[in-house]
Parts: C-alpha cells; sequence; structure tokens
C-alpha cells in the first residue's frame, strides 16, 4: 500500500514542490486548505498536479479541523509547512504571525499526537532564526538570535518540535531551511520582485525597481532541491535536526545583476532605493553549512544561483507576455 502523507501550506511554494514529489514517489497526498485564503491554486496547476492531491479544509489554528484532517488523511508522514511567511508582514501583523507561524504548531503536532502519534512529522524551521549572526557560517549548533517577529514565531514552533520529539517520542524533524526561491516564489519576496520587474522592464511595461537594503546577503537555493532534504528527513531511523543551504552567500546587489543580465540590462540603470522599504531590524548575512544533511541525508543542493535566477526570469518574463 502506498504511504500517505498530509501536508499544511500545500498550495505555498514549498508545498507543491514537496506535493509533486511525494506523487512522483507513489504517495497518496492530501493537503490542508484554508477557504478564507485568496486563490493560490496557480502553483499546483502550474505543476500539472491541481487534480491529483486530495485537498482538506481545515486552519492551522482550529485543532479540530487537524483532528480531522489527521483522521481524513491517515497520514504516515505530517509536513507542516504553512505560515505566514513574509518577514516584512510580521512587523504589521504580529500577533497573527505569532499565532499562524508560531503556536499553531503545537496545534499540528497535537493533533499528530492524538490521532497517530507514529507518524512522522516534519517542522518548517528557517534561518531568520539565526537573525543577528553569533558565527560567520550558521548550522545546528548555532546559537539563534531572532531579528523580527517571524524569526521569533518560528524559532518557538522550532523548540516546541524538538520538546515533542523528547516528551512524546514522536519521530519530528525540523528542517532549518535556508531562503529558497524559484517560478512559484511569491511576488512579495525579493527574488521574485527582481525577476518580475525585470521582465516587466525588458518588455517596456515598467520603468524602475524599488528596493530596500540590497546589500543584505542571503544564501539562496532553489525549492525543488529543498523539498528533498525535506522527504529524507522523513526517511531517516531517528528524527534530527538539519540545516538546508547552499553554503554560498550572495548580495541582493549581486542577484539583481545577476537577473538583469541575463536579458540583456545594466541593472544599475534601473534600480532605485527605498528607505521605506529597509527593515526595522535587519538581518545582514545569512550562511549556511549544510555539511550535516549531506553526511546523513546523501543531500546537497544541485541548482546553482546563476540557474536559478535564469529559471526565475523566464518563468516571468512568459507569464508578462502573457499578460
Amino acid at each position: 500500500m502506498s504511504k500517505k502523507a498530509l501536508i499544511t501550506g500545500i498550495t505555498g511554494q514549498d508545498g507543491s514542490y514537496l506535493a509533486k514529489l511525494l506523487l512522483d514517489e507513489g504517495y497518496e497526498v492530501y493537503g490542508l486548505f484554508a477557504r478564507r485564503t485568496a486563490d493560490t491554486m496557480w502553483r499546483l496547476r502550474f505543476l500539472g498536479i491541481d487534480r491529483q492531491v486530495n485537498l482538506i479544509e481545515g486552519d492551522l489554528i482550529d485543532l479540530s479541523s487537524l483532528i480531522r484532517a489527521m483522521e481524513t488523511s491517515q497520514a504516515d508522514e505530517v509536513y507542516n509547512l504553512g505560515a505566514q511567511s513574509f518577514v516584512a508582514t510580521s512587523w504589521q501583523q504580529p500577533l497573527l504571525t505569532g499565532q499562524v507561524t508560531g503556536l499553531a504548531v503545537t496545534c499540528v503536532l497535537e493533533a499528530t499526537r492524538l490521532v497517530n502519534p507514529k507518524a512522522r512529522f516534519y517542522q518548517a524551521s528557517s534561518s531568520e532564526m539565526f537573525g543577528k549572526i553569533r558565527e560567520p557560517i550558521q548550522d545546528e549548533n548555532t546559537i539563534f538570535h531572532p531579528r523580527s517577529p517571524y524569526g521569533v514565531a518560528k524559532l518557538y514552533g522550532h523548540w516546541i518540535t524538538v520538546n515533542y520529539r523528547e516528551s512524546f517520542g514522536i519521530h519530528a524533524s525540523s528542517g532549518i531551511l535556508f531562503n529558497h526561491e524559484s517560478p512559484l516564489r511569491g511576488i512579495e519576496f525579493v527574488t521574485r520582485k527582481v525577476t518580475d520587474g525585470v521582465a516587466r522592464i525588458k518588455q517596456g511595461k515598467q520603468k524602475g525597481l524599488r528596493l530596500g537594503n540590497i546589500d543584505a546577503q542571503r544564501d539562496w537555493g532553489y525549492a525543488g532541491d529543498y523539498v528533498r532534504a525535506m522527504h529524507l528527513m522523513l526517511q531517516q531511523d531517528s528524527p534530527d535536526d538539519y540545516v538546508v543551504a547552499t553554503g554560498r552567500t550572495t548580495s541582493v546587489r549581486e542577484m539583481c545583476r545577476i537577473a538583469f543580465e541575463h536579458v540583456g540590462l545594466d541593472a544599475k540603470k534601473h534600480i532605485e532605493i527605498d528607505p521605506q522599504l529597509y527593515r526595522p531590524a535587519e538581518v545582514d548575512v545569512l550562511l549556511g553549512n549544510p555539511a550535516k544533511a549531506k553526511a546523513k541525508l546523501g543531500w546537497a543542493a544541485t541548482t546553482s544561483l546563476e540557474a536559478l535566477i535564469a529559471m526565475m526570469v523566464d518563468a516571468d518574463m512568459e507569464r508578462v507576455a502573457r499578460e
């Protein structure tokens, strides 16, 4: 019999790529779907799997619906990817972020424990937990110092996952994922904002691109690579926490140069710095060490930043041309 998986946040970037991976592996895939959210089914349609997944209506902060989702799916594996995931919004909606990104992790864990404590659980942790970095390269032992309500909420979700693992013996693992992008990334995220802007400028539909701190540095990978690490974590005999990253950091400025040059444009001629887009508390540099994931999971990023940005620009060029 095929394995069954329940994915919260299935209509998001990671949820869609993970659903595709699991379907290809022969899983029966269920996804939690909040009816109040905007139409995000476009990602599942983009991957051609919108008719292959089973959607269950529910909400991360409603334990009763999570219990029903567990009972309906009879999931062997639970992937908690749902969250308020945009860092900038977390300053505008800190309480909502705390509930959905933080406390809700307890709800999903509790539903798992009550219905099927033998199910394997994955929590989507984040490099934003490192925040004001204490070490130039971050790994599983680096001290956390989150610099946003989002990072603080993710840190709660991370530690409650560890607590349920130690308290109840649940096979619960956390992936501390560094920034990962794709053509399915939301338009509000800086990489997609840049690649969409490049496509519009190239096609004469936009004149310039307003950005904030372009000297911030991030470790960017491809979401399609990173969901493989999620799946691999739940195939291990013992649960654990893993940094998932490329081991290369790049500034927003350099990422912009790569994107604009892909269509023959000079980024310097089109970027406008807007101080209002700066974060109240910035995370200056993030650089992950994926050595543990490579050694224990056999995982490594396979898509370079240049290839990733080219993929995103090409997809946005097609989207803009169709508008």
